[in-house]
């Protein structure tokens, strides 16, 4: 008679996330401080919502929806990486990964546009207190777009599932994040 084999035990939940825990960590502490950044926004906006509603006006809508769709399909593209990576698809893996790149490239090209086009006009960061949290908050926007474009590059060169897994993840907080501020900052009233 056979001895049974003891029941394996279950995954923890940290156990269950793809990708690296510290990542984990970061990907958490960079939404609490965006989400400290929205909320200090919103509860400037409270004092003042002409002025914000003035101010939000002079931004061009368009780009800002267009960065949206480009980051969204970016996104796209870094968990087409991680599937194909999965099937061992190395090359697959690394063309979805320098697509999602490029996808953080013409991101910031937008931005960069719309950048200048604002200052070309005067629009600072002391205009008004919406556009202090409007170059606060998509500038380091825009620096997380930067880092995740570098991360991209790395697990390109080391393309191990779990590395995949990591940047991916890395770079869908990118993505929530500016679902999150295109609304509150464009589109808000």
């Amino acid at each position: 008679m056979k001895n049974p084999q003891p029941a394996p035990e279950p995954e923890s939940v940290l156990e269950q996330l793809p990708g690296d825990l510290m990542m984990w960590v970061l990907i958490a502490s960079e939404l609490a401080v965006f989400g400290a950044g929205l909320t200090a926004f919103l509860a400037i906006r409270i004092t003042d919502p002409a002025g914000f509603a003035a101010a939000q006006d002079l931004l061009h809508r368009p780009a800002g929806a267009i960065n949206t769709m480009i980051l969204i399909t970016s996104g796209f593209f870094a968990a087409r990486a991680v599937a194909a990576v999965a099937a061992e698809n190395r090359c697959a893996a690394g063309l979805w990964l320098a697509a999602s790149a490029l996808g953080g490239v013409a991101f910031l090209a937008v931005k960069a546009d719309e950048y200048r086009d604002l200052m070309a006009e005067g629009v600072g960061t002391e205009t008004h207190p919406f556009f202090t949290f409007y170059y606060l908050l998509t500038g380091f926007h825009a620096a997380h777009v930067l880092a995740g474009i570098l991360i991209l590059a790395l697990i390109a060169w080391k393309d191990s599932h779990r590395n995949m897994e990591t940047g991916a993840a890395f770079w869908h907080m990118v993505d929530l994040v500016w679902v999150l501020l295109f609304p509150v900052i464009y589109l808000l009233r």
